[in-house]
């Protein structure tokens, strides 16, 4: 019976196991330290691209070429790998857009991944290039005035109100850019590098370069243990 028992325990704890994480976790590295961002599974699309092009190490190389203090820091144009000092970036591109994944509880705190795009009217998401929220503390007054402007008089409900006054971020965004992951360690890289000296057009006067992977199975499940998510 003992022996039955045991081996019970065996097959439940190898199935518990080989369960696949909850969440993937992707690690951004630079000279200036690291993040670990989980990418959210409410945005699939801009999740399963993120991996696609992780796990092809197309942003391995890539700049953060825009930096703004207190709003964030831009990169994965694929035209950064080989510019010159002082050129021009932000329009490269992987010749294709992912749809707008746009979530009422996935919004521009600090520390979230998002998609950059141009300016087109179904504010469908560049295939690559990305920004990391930096933000700063928002006031309820900015708040009202963004719901009758920017966000369409859409209403920003009152416990992401709260984050946005004591935690930060860029409410102005929310509803036009598409969030799809947020930075669980190492928040201290972006503000790094949202301070380094830059050009006029946002570009850091010394390359901020980055590779990207993702984490393995038993550390994304390790990720979501940590952070409380139970997995599937």
């Amino acid at each position: 019976m003992n022996r039955v028992l045991a081996l019970v325990l065996i097959l439940l704890s190898f199935t518990a196991w080989s369960k696949p994480p909850r969440n993937q976790y992707v690690r951004i590295k630079t000279a200036y330290g690291q993040v670990i961002i989980r990418l959210y599974n409410e945005t699939p699309k801009h999740r399963d691209n993120f991996i696609k092009l992780t796990k092809e190490g197309f942003y391995n190389g890539t700049l953060f070429h825009r930096v703004i203090q207190n709003f964030m820091i831009q990169g994965g144009d694929p035209d950064s790998k080989k510019a010159v000092a002082g050129q021009a970036l932000g329009d490269g591109d992987v010749k294709y857009t992912i749809p707008a994944e746009f979530k009422d509880s996935l919004f521009h705190k600090r520390g979230v991944l998002a998609a950059a795009r141009d300016d087109n009217p179904q504010k469908a998401s560049s295939g690559c290039q990305f920004y990391i929220v930096e933000g700063k503390r928002v006031t309820n007054a900015r708040i009202d005035s963004l719901q009758q402007t920017r966000l369409k008089g859409y209403t920003v409900p009152e416990w992401q109100r709260a984050i946005y006054r004591t935690v930060g971020g860029t409410p102005q965004l929310d509803h036009g850019y598409t969030v799809y992951g947020e930075v669980v360690s190492g928040i201290d890289m972006v503000d790094i590098i949202a301070a380094v000296p830059k050009d006029a057009k946002d570009r850091p006067l010394k390359d901020v370069p980055m590779t990207v992977e993702l984490l393995k199975k038993n550390e994304c499940k390790q990720l979501d243990k940590l952070l409380g998510i139970l997995s599937r």
